[in-house]
């Protein structure tokens, strides 16, 4: 175990981070979707005394400091600091972009875009402000960044906070923001979607069996999500918007909440007594109380105060806990097994948190969100623990009635209640594998939701094309509209992965899915990666011209678009079948298919990098508008 946390941090301490080059100048190439920025960033300390925008600007270039690191982190000070960024637009046309403040708990923000130019009224952001004030509604701090082909503009952000002094930076492609922020809402929407399960889950149990142990499981399974979403932003965002001196005190209240819940819990569920365990229970309880006590200072003393010792209880809390799953493991407590897993799982995210907050570690997506998986993981582990443990009670109930039957066997009074109660205990512990196994199947359904996402371009798989090409073609036929299929596969590609090896490949097909992506737009129409380097594109109530005109602007989109392999710039090309039907019957999902398939053939054997046609007969073929 101890050799398993050592590799973890380990791996946390090598993470890597987004290469950026090392100029002074945040750049935007053509085609670019993000940009880190924590390596073009200069900071400099304000002094005790305030000053304005036109102090900052005029100072000297020797009194910036570079931040020069994959994060901007400063750790936990009363200091109030200016970050300047300068972004140029290197593309050949305007972007309209978002610039990204990735850290919801900073307590105010005034930025300041080209003040020499622009003037200097700033644009107040944080959490110190009502949530509606912000230009775009989301959890972390987002501004609109309008920039014209060629413009430099530099940015300048005063940051006062109580909180940790960490400002991550990203400048986003508006597209590229919007299709991100679907997965992390994705994953949050899961992970919050487990939790209320299991709260329901255990509350339900509780009130049915009246064990105490899944009362205060259930309180830290509350506490636990409620700290991260007000951590996240989420919480301000969706729960109390307008509430800015909740949205801080919220974090001290329920951290300390999840402390005092876990330390119950644990106390009663490994049976860390005073006659097991007697100095081991009364630190535990010193540590419950001292949690108890921030989480009732949370609601009366402000977040400055109360968040270094509450980040100290909640480390002390987390190791205390997990040492104790490990001895009562070593010493063969049954109960221990489950909850020495879920801990690992659970605390140790707590503690990588905390260890971030410090600088200690650096902050990146893992160390972000190690709580939020490591809470996940714990959740259903520690469920799982409270079932191994009803199942254990329930079988030494039935040894027990068992030995009593013996022993009672003339007296038919006591066995029939014996018997009365094996009953009801095996009832019982059906409905619960019937209301866990409702939950798996729940469990089940959004795993297959996931799995319709092909892993390496993003877009849909074939088993998502192939349920959604069904169910068109019996649209069109049933409508009798017109449907069109695109099968394109990128030119020989296998001499392409021989030659720059299969890594540069699925840069590639990156490449080509981006370029396919930005010409499929309707919320009917579908992208997707068929199979290798082949890619599909079903255009419903779409005619030849159209989807012709959709395939030429795919072809020459990708023919145009550069790709660097070791300082050797090279462009790809793709062949495209098109065919357009209007289906005479509902299966026809074969022969349409078939259609597209040998007009990509025809395309292959005209000598490729153009789109070929079947025309709506399903018989003769034509050739579309071609480039070089």
């Amino acid at each position: 175990m101890q050799r398993f946390i050592g590799l973890l941090c380990f791996f946390l301490l090598a993470w890597p981070s987004v290469g950026v080059s090392a100029q002074d100048t945040a750049t935007w190439e053509t085609g670019s979707t993000r940009v880190e920025l924590s390596r073009f960033v200069d900071y400099w300390q304000e002094p005790a005394t305030p000053v304005g925008i036109e102090t900052v600007t005029a100072l000297d270039e020797a009194d910036w400091t570079r931040n020069g690191s994959d994060s901007i982190s400063l750790g936990y000070a009363k200091d109030i600091y200016w970050f300047r960024v300068t972004l140029n637009n290197a593309a050949r046309q305007q972007i309209q972009t978002f610039l990204e403040i990735g850290y919801p708990v900073l307590d105010r923000i005034e930025i300041y875009i080209d003040p020499m130019t622009s003037g200097v009224e700033p644009l107040v952001l944080g959490d110190k402000q009502p949530f509606s004030d912000r230009p775009i509604d989301h959890r972390n701090f987002v501004v609109p960044l309008d920039l014209a082909a060629g413009e430099q503009t530099r940015v300048f952000l005063r940051v006062k906070t109580t909180s940790s002094m960490q400002v991550p930076l990203i400048w986003w492609d508006r597209d590229s923001f919007y299709s991100a922020e679907q997965s992390r809402t994705m994953f949050e929407g899961i992970y919050y979607g487990i939790v209320l399960v299991m709260v329901l889950y255990n509350l339900f149990v509780f009130m049915a069996v009246g064990e105490r142990s899944f009362l205060h499981y259930v309180g830290y399974i509350t506490a636990m999500p409620l700290f991260l979403a007000s951590l996240h932003g989420v919480a301000f965002q969706y729960l109390w918007p307008e509430s800015t001196w909740w949205n801080d005190q919220s974090i001290i209240v329920f951290l300390n909440l999840a402390v005092l819940f876990g330390g119950t819990f644990s106390i009663r569920f490994i049976n860390v007594t005073r006659e097991n365990h007697p100095r081991f229970n009364r630190w535990t309880v010193a540590v419950i109380t001292a949690a108890g006590a921030l989480a009732v200072c949370g609601l009366l003393l402000p977040y400055r105060l109360l968040i270094l010792p509450t980040i100290l209880v909640a480390f002390v809390g987390c190791t205390t806990m997990l040492i104790l799953s490990i001895i009562r493991w070593y010493r063969r407590d049954p109960a221990a097994r489950y909850y020495t897993l879920a801990w690992v799982s659970m605390l140790f995210g707590g503690i990588v948190l905390a260890l971030s907050k410090f600088t200690v570690l650096p902050r990146n997506l893992l160390t972000e969100n190690a709580t939020q998986v490591g809470s996940a993981l714990g959740v259903i582990l520690l469920s799982i623990a409270l079932a191994d443990r009803l199942d254990r009670e329930k079988k030494r109930a039935f040894q027990a009635q068992q030995r009593l039957l013996r022993e009672e066997r003339k007296a038919r009074l006591a066995q029939e209640k014996s018997l009365q109660v094996q009953r009801e205990a095996n009832t019982l512990l059906e409905e619960r594998v019937h209301a866990r196994t409702r939950d798996l199947e729940s469990l089940n359904e959004q795993l297959l939701e996931l799995s319709a996402t092909d892993a390496l371009t993003g877009l849909k798989n074939r088993g998502y094309f192939d349920r959604t090409f069904q169910s068109a073609v019996v649209r069109a036929f049933r409508y009798q509209e017109q449907l069109s299929l695109l099968v394109l596969d990128i030119d020989h590609f296998k001499k392409f992965n021989d030659t720059y090896g299969h890594l540069v490949g699925d840069d590639c097909l990156k490449m080509v899915a981006q370029c396919v992506r930005q010409h499929v737009t309707r919320p009917q129409d579908l992208a997707a990666r068929y199979g290798g380097e082949e890619f599909v594109v079903l255009l419903p109530d779409t005619p030849v011209d159209g989807a012709i005109r959709v395939a030429e602007r795919i072809r020459a989109e990708i023919e145009g678009s550069a790709f660097r392999v070791s300082g050797e710039v090279l462009h790809l090309t793709v062949s495209a079948g098109v065919c357009s039907v209007s289906p005479l019957k509902a299966d026809a999902t074969k022969d349409i298919f078939n259609w597209a398939d040998e007009a990509l053939y025809e395309a292959k054997g005209l000598g490729r990098n153009r789109v070929v046609a079947r025309k709506a007969d399903g018989q003769r073929m034509v050739s579309a508008v071609t480039g070089a």
